[in-house]
């Protein structure tokens, strides 16, 4: 329940702040949970029962909620029902040693790891969804925690990345782990034991993960797809051993660090160092924070009465005396550009003196993030959550991981002559399915069917050969009626086959068997000719209706037919100086015969 804050004269710590959507920074101190105003006052303060831990931050939960670890339980705050008749506080949930949270606003799932028990993931209405631990046995392995099994568990604070809704967690031996908020299988395990087995996570919402080891005083950058390391580089020695960097919305990774600079990296890796006063006795001890754009960052660079570094072996160590001022500076890591600067002690420790901070014992950590909320000396226009998610996960690749290597043209050859070969294989089933499906094939097998189909087909050829002889014979000398009605018959035969060919014994679905529409009248009865023939026949014309008989024909009349043909050929040529007189006196008679008569 809220109620007002009373001031004291003892001083009280407090835990690390939250940076809400409203602009207020919210924290906890003691059994007390408080809601500060961006220039100091407090807004309103809840008493809890149970005594918050200072080095873990409040927790965005969606509108008007804040998930917070106090003791051995989880916390809900629902700050949007205080002053109404529903519970602005309930416990979440109650584990033996909470190790970090975390929520996805966007899927309603609380993230917990506990220690020795695993990461368990729970609707925002309590349900469990999953959990997992570090040693995983999928497809007979066992993943994770390969060199020590009986003393590993997840050790790191759950890392969320919201453009690809993915968790990162580490273990005691230095393994990282990438999961997907719906499911407890790991994607993909990087030892980074190596390095050392502490490090920190942070995500980049951007397609990058960046593993911050400060032992080693390293960062680098991984592919949050799959894992390997993008890009690795040296910074100065750090301040703690949780310290993480901060990403802005360019993309550009931003850490403090001992020496006195703030290091910037590209999403690349291309470094930028910035430093407001002389380093020589000055250091950066605490990250920096993002502005409301999410474009620029403030951070502080402390000067000390003295400093002192000395390496021991890999490792650098700095000491230093006793702190004299602090620079608190606006800037822009991706152009360089430096927005605002301001000195402590000065007009900023009177505004501190001024307000109910006072009573609290303040870091630069804290101060930082009530510059940050205040948004002091920035022009850049504020933005949601929302807008900054969106601006910054567009930058992520669009494509997964490449499935092949090498040179792209031949890929490309590759993939066309795939879909080539496809295509054939899709025409040739639906061949043979159409193909197997003849009425024919099945009444006499495959071959039979092939023999007949083969028979047809040579004396089709016979015909066309027959027919072809005749024909040239006619236009070099007359010959009769009756050798022209043989020709006909000859032709109706060829008909009869290629009709068998197309339909019945054709290679692909059956036909029906539809004969083509006659130019004449039909004649009910034998098929008549006429033929009409020059002096020296040079051109002739056949008209000929069908006959009622079937179109169907054996391949022994084929045969036969094509054996008249070759006695008709051998009578034409036998025949042909008597046969032009008679074509010419028939012409001559032709044209005195009316249309009528003709008819």
């Amino acid at each position: 329940m809220a109620q007002a804050y009373v001031k004291k004269t003892s001083y009280h710590w407090l835990s690390k702040p939250l940076i809400g959507d409203d602009g207020r920074i919210y924290i906890c101190s003691g059994n007390n949970f408080f809601a500060f105003e961006n220039n100091g006052s407090i807004a309103w303060t809840m008493h809890i029962d149970y005594k918050c831990n200072v080095d873990m931050a409040p927790v965005h939960g969606g509108p008007g909620k804040i998930y917070l670890v106090a003791e051995n339980r989880i916390l809900r705050i629902n700050y949007g029902n205080i002053g109404t008749s529903e519970p602005s506080l309930d416990v979440f949930l109650e584990e033996a040693e909470i190790i970090g949270l975390s929520v996805s606003t966007l899927s309603s799932i609380v993230f917990i790891n506990v220690k020795n028990r695993g990461l368990f993931a729970y609707m925002s209405h309590g349900r469990l969804l999953w959990s997992v631990g570090p040693v995983l046995y999928q497809f007979g392995y066992r993943q994770g925690c390969r060199k020590n099994i009986t003393d590993c568990y997840f050790a790191s604070v759950p890392v969320l990345d919201q453009c690809e809704a993915s968790i990162y967690i580490s273990n005691t031996e230095g393994e990282l782990y990438s999961l997907s908020v719906r499911s407890r299988h790991f994607r993909w395990i990087q030892d980074f034991s190596s390095l050392d087995k502490n490090f920190t996570i942070t995500a980049g919402n951007n397609g990058h993960l960046y593993v911050t080891v400060p032992a080693r005083a390293l960062v680098l950058a991984l592919d949050v797809f799959s894992g390997n390391v993008l890009w690795q580089r040296s910074v100065g020695p750090l301040s703690k051993v949780d310290s993480e960097p901060v990403v802005d919305s360019n993309g550009w990774v931003s850490i403090g660090s001992l020496d006195g600079f703030l290091y910037s990296f590209s999403p690349t890796g291309v470094l930028k160092k910035f430093s407001r006063k002389n380093t020589e006795n000055s250091l950066v001890q605490v990250g920096p924070f993002l502005d409301c754009s999410g474009f620029a960052v403030y951070s502080s660079q402390t000067e000390m009465e003295g400093k002192v570094s000395h390496t021991i072996g890999e490792y650098t160590v700095v000491s230093a005396i006793r702190p004299k001022a602090a620079l608190f500076t606006m800037l822009v890591p991706a152009t360089g550009s430096i927005y605002w600067s301001e000195g402590y002690p000065g007009q900023l420790s009177t505004l501190l003196s001024k307000s109910d901070l006072s009573q609290f014992v303040v870091d630069e950590e804290i101060f930082l993030a009530f510059l940050a909320a205040s948004m002091i000396g920035t022009p850049l226009q504020c933005r949601t959550i929302g807008q900054k998610l969106a601006s910054s996960c567009s930058q992520s690749r669009t494509k997964l991981v490449s499935i092949y290597t090498g040179n792209e043209r031949a890929i490309v050859l590759f993939l066309l002559f795939e879909s080539a070969l496809l295509a054939v294989l899709i025409g040739l089933v639906r061949f043979f399915c159409t193909f197997w499906a003849k009425k024919k094939l099945k009444d006499q097998g495959l071959g039979s069917f092939l023999d007949k189909r083969r028979s047809l087909q040579l004396q089709k050829k016979a015909l066309d050969r027959t027919i072809t002889e005749l024909d040239q014979k006619a236009e070099e000398e007359a010959v009769d009626n009756e050798v022209f009605e043989k020709v006909g018959d000859i032709v109706r035969k060829r008909e009869s086959i290629e009709r068998k060919l197309s339909t019945t014994y054709s290679l692909g679905r059956d036909r029906s068997d539809s004969q083509p529409k006659p130019m004449l009248p039909l004649h009910m009865g034998k098929t008549k000719s006429y033929s009409f023939q020059g002096a020296k026949l040079q051109k002739l014309t056949m008209f000929h209706t069908l006959s009622d008989t079937s179109s169907s024909e054996s391949s022994t009349e084929g045969d036969t037919s094509m054996l008249e043909g070759m006695d008709l050929l051998a009578k034409a040529k036998a025949k042909s100086p008597m046969v032009e007189d008679t074509s010419t006196s028939s012409n001559e008679e032709f044209r005195r015969r009316s249309p009528s008569d003709i008819t």
